[in-house]
């Protein structure tokens, strides 16, 4: 009997393909495997930050953390209004003012923001580890790090008036993606230079999936550290910023085809 190549093809992706069918419906096995990834999504979305143990894990590499909130009051608001979620509350935005009011160094270059997000489970399972890789780098090049800001119920603009209040040359929001049905776990890092309120999107550059299953942290600290240093260089981020830190793909066989 031939053996079915979508098997070896199933096998090397997370995709949800060679699912196979029961007469005109998909086999029992595969609709439990879909409602399985379905709650886990749904729980990425729900779960509230585990910010004691977050705070720990980054408090371990020898940074000092600052918790505040969004002006979004709970979950439920947040997910129904994305723009206060995208703005400090007033207790937040006192924080910051009075830890950038005792500051006595210079400013820092990258303030970093760990983020809630979509998913919770990504900063869970992510952040201090995406942190521990890029952290060598950043002595190795000398620069100034700020106080790692944990932030609850927080959009990606929300970095901006965090890094602004702080006075950094560049702030990295380290937030949970939108879980999909393979990944509800994925960390999303979003570089803006000169952070202020009212930053586009066009104006910060996104490296996506960064989890076990997805981008290592290896090579995200690598494309992180790259764009970082053209950020600092060119006085800018986003879509003029390319990332040609290296080769998405392989270089292809150059053998002829016979």
């Amino acid at each position: 009997m031939q053996a079915d190549p979508w098997h070896d093809l199933a096998a090397a992706t997370p995709a949800r393909i060679a699912l196979g069918r029961s007469g005109g419906s998909l086999p029992t096995r595969q609709v439990l495997d879909f409602g399985l990834a379905h709650a886990r999504a749904r729980d990425a979305v729900h779960t509230p930050l585990d910010v004691a143990a977050v705070t720990k894990a980054i408090e371990t590499l020898g940074l000092e953390t600052l918790l505040i909130d969004s002006a979004a009051p709970d979950r439920p608001t947040y997910l129904r209004r994305p723009d206060q979620g995208r703005r400090l509350s007033a207790a937040g935005r006192a924080a910051l003012t009075a830890r950038a009011g005792a500051e006595i160094e210079p400013a820092p270059d990258i303030v970093f923001v760990v983020a809630d997000g979509l998913s919770a489970a990504a900063i869970h399972a992510n952040a201090a580890a995406m942190l521990a890789a890029f952290l060598p780098e950043a002595r190795r090049r000398g620069w100034r790090v700020g106080p790692v800001v944990i932030a609850r119920q927080a959009r990606v603009a929300l970095g901006d008036e965090v890094g602004e209040i702080l006075g950094a040359r560049l702030v990295v929001m380290l937030i949970g993606e939108r879980p999909g049905l393979s990944s509800p776990d994925s960390l999303g890092l979003y570089l803006t230079f000169a952070p202020k309120r009212g930053r586009s999107d066009a104006e910060r550059n996104c490296i996506s999936n960064v989890r076990s299953g997805g981008l290592g942290f290896a090579e995200a600290a690598a494309t992180l550290s790259f764009l970082a240093q053209g950020a600092l260089r060119l006085g800018l981020t986003g879509v003029k910023l390319k990332d040609a830190g290296g080769d998405a793909l392989p270089a292809p066989d150059a053998s002829p085809v016979l």
